[in-house]
């Protein structure tokens, strides 16, 4: 795999994606954050603590977007606190915000560097808006791997799943953008909850990171609906270990307004005339992610 630049909105999460990345092999280039799970100002003071939290302040984390590209913004810190990482016992951050914006710094690095990766973990518009401001990039991006959307019912409307439905006209251009897509919405994502067991498993990784996941996934999971499922930790799972899952190529739309507003409209049937945009992720060795998942940990500070 080559270059990886994940973006994110750092939550609880997402901040669980960062660490296991930045334990890993991937040539990751840089962290850009969006507003989603709390405003902008939050998401990037908490993934500049994070990447000092792992050790790894030589990836550099940029700003990017304050809100969607036409709705107004809705956070989740009912879920994460207004924090974004309550629970969690953090250093203060050792970098400062680089210079560049998010979005100048992904279309730089896909300039930079052929078949560039980007995972992205929040809502989509600091994506949408580099394919928008600069389209040549689409052809030089390996790929986008996502976490967001459904192909049942979602987690924050009856239609749609958190992500989407932040910023769905985001979502729908990096949809339609030509990018190859994988997708890892809530079908696959619910399959990997905290449970108690799993929770002890983490609290025996005695580190400052597992301390760090031990405190935010107790919190996080009581005040989730779906049990704290760590949602945005398998599109990071999907680019270290994509045996783990299977799923299918389909063609996936975006309901960008409306009262199904951020739905993902996901053809199972194969009744689309147009051809598949997305590998759509269903299923996952959860016990395998979640011990993986450890296993990364413990290689940090």
């Amino acid at each position: 795999m080559g270059p990886v630049a994940i973006d994110c909105d750092p939550g609880v999460d997402d901040a669980i994606a960062l660490l296991w990345a930045m334990a890993s092999p991937l040539d990751l280039r840089a962290v850009t954050v969006v507003a989603g799970n709390v405003p902008l100002a939050v998401t990037a003071a908490n993934a500049r603590r994070i990447v000092t939290l792992a050790g790894r302040t030589d990836v550099p984390v940029h700003a990017g977007c304050p809100r969607p590209l036409v709705e107004r913004l809705e956070t989740a810190a009912h879920v994460h606190g207004e924090s974004g990482l309550d629970g969690a016992e953090l250093p203060q951050a050792e970098i400062a915000l680089a210079e560049d914006h998010a979005v100048d710094r992904l279309i730089a690095l896909a300039h930079a560097h052929d078949q560039l990766t980007v995972c992205a973990v929040g809502p989509l518009t600091n994506v949408a808006m580099a394919l928008v401001k600069d389209p040549a990039i689409a052809p030089k991006l390996a790929r986008i791997v996502l976490m967001g959307g459904a192909v049942g019912g979602g987690n924050v409307t009856p239609s749609a799943e958190f992500n989407f439905y932040v910023d769905p006209h985001a979502a729908k251009v990096v949809f339609a953008s030509g990018v190859p897509l994988v997708m890892l919405g809530l079908d696959v994502t619910e399959q990997v909850r905290p449970t108690p067991p799993r929770l002890d498993r983490l609290g025996a990784v005695d580190n400052a990171a597992g301390r760090a996941v031990a405190g935010m996934l107790r919190p996080y999971a009581a005040r989730a609906a779906d049990g704290g499922a760590l949602h945005d930790p398998l599109a990071v799972a999907y680019l270290l270990a994509p045996e783990l899952f299977e799923g299918r190529d389909a063609v996936v739309e975006i309901v960008a307004e409306g009262t199904c507003r951020g739905r993902s409209v996901v053809d199972v049937r194969g009744r689309s005339p147009h051809p598949p945009n997305a590998r759509v992720v269903e299923r996952v060795d959860a016990d395998a992610v979640f011990e993986r998942l450890c296993a990364a940990l413990e290689r940090l500070p």
